[in-house]
C-alpha cells in the first residue's frame, strides 16, 4: 500500500476529501492515520514530523487529463509550473511524446501527479 507521510492529519483528510474528491476514512484505533480509497486501491496517510522530500510521491492515472487539472483547479488545487530541462509545463501540464503529466502538492507539501495512461508507455512496459 503506497504511504505519504504528513504532518497535520486533519489537514490532510480535509485536502484528500474536499479538494481532490476522494474518499477517506479515519482509523477508528489510530487518530494518526487515515485510508484515502481509490478505486479497489487504498493509500495511507500517516502523521509523522520527518522532513518531506521534493520527488513525486504518486501519481494517478485519469482518462481525461485536462478535464481533470479543470476540476481540480476548481476545487483550488495549485498545479505546478516547470521550465526545466526535459520538462516544461504550459497550463500546468507536461507532455512527453503521447504522455502529459501534471504535477501539485497536497497540504503537506508532498508533491502528486495526475497522468493520462499513454500508449507509448505500456508499449515499453510489455
Amino acid at each position: 500500500m503506497p504511504t505519504i507521510a504528513v504532518e497535520d492529519i486533519d489537514r490532510a483528510v480535509r485536502f484528500y476529501s474536499e479538494q481532490l474528491g476522494l474518499t477517506v476514512r479515519r482509523l477508528s484505533d489510530d487518530p494518526n492515520s487515515a485510508l484515502v480509497e481509490l478505486g479497489s486501491d487504498r493509500l495511507l496517510l500517516y502523521k509523522s514530523t520527518f522532513r518531506r522530500g521534493e520527488t513525486t510521491y504518486a501519481s494517478f492515472i485519469v482518462d481525461d487529463l485536462e478535464e481533470c487539472v479543470k476540476e481540480l483547479r476548481d476545487r483550488g488545487v495549485q498545479f505546478e509550473e516547470y521550465d526545466l530541462p526535459g520538462i516544461k509545463t504550459e497550463n500546468g501540464i507536461a507532455t512527453f511524446g503521447d504522455m502529459k503529466t501534471g504535477w501539485f502538492k497536497d497540504s503537506e507539501g508532498n508533491t502528486l501527479a495526475i497522468s493520462n495512461e499513454p500508449a507509448e508507455v505500456m508499449r515499453k512496459a510489455a
